[in-house]
């Protein structure tokens, strides 16, 4: 494994929730991240945030170590749950309400309800 596989892989196990994304959770850099950073900040979830554009090695690296194309990437408790479509559509179903609960996860359940009743 390279070291930034390494690194990668090091992150995604020492966080319960890691988002890959153009920007921060304070100040997304792309409509996508923006997305599903301010999805996990309103449902209350305590996630790390890591900037793919301050490092082109991360950048490149987290497409080939999740075998998916596209920033951002969303995973939880180790395992890629996917990008911007993907944590929309599961928002919406409360599929990631699920998801959350099944692994541990604390989020607030009413705002997840706002979410869903605002785009119903």
């Amino acid at each position: 494994m390279t070291d930034t596989a390494t690194q990668i892989k090091d992150t995604i196990s020492s966080n319960d929730v890691v988002l890959y994304m153009k920007g921060t959770k304070e100040m997304p850099q792309c409509g996508f991240s923006s997305r599903v950073a301010g999805v996990l900040n309103y449902m209350g979830v305590d996630f790390a945030d890591v900037n793919v554009l301050a490092d082109e090695a991360i950048r490149q690296g987290i497409k080939d170590f999740s075998d998916w194309p596209t920033v951002p990437q969303l995973y939880v408790k180790g395992e890629f749950v996917g990008g911007c479509d993907i944590i929309t559509e599961m928002t919406l179903s409360g599929e990631l309400d699920t998801l959350f609960e099944q692994k541990g996860v604390s989020f607030d359940k009413d705002a997840a309800n706002k979410i869903r009743e605002a785009n119903g």
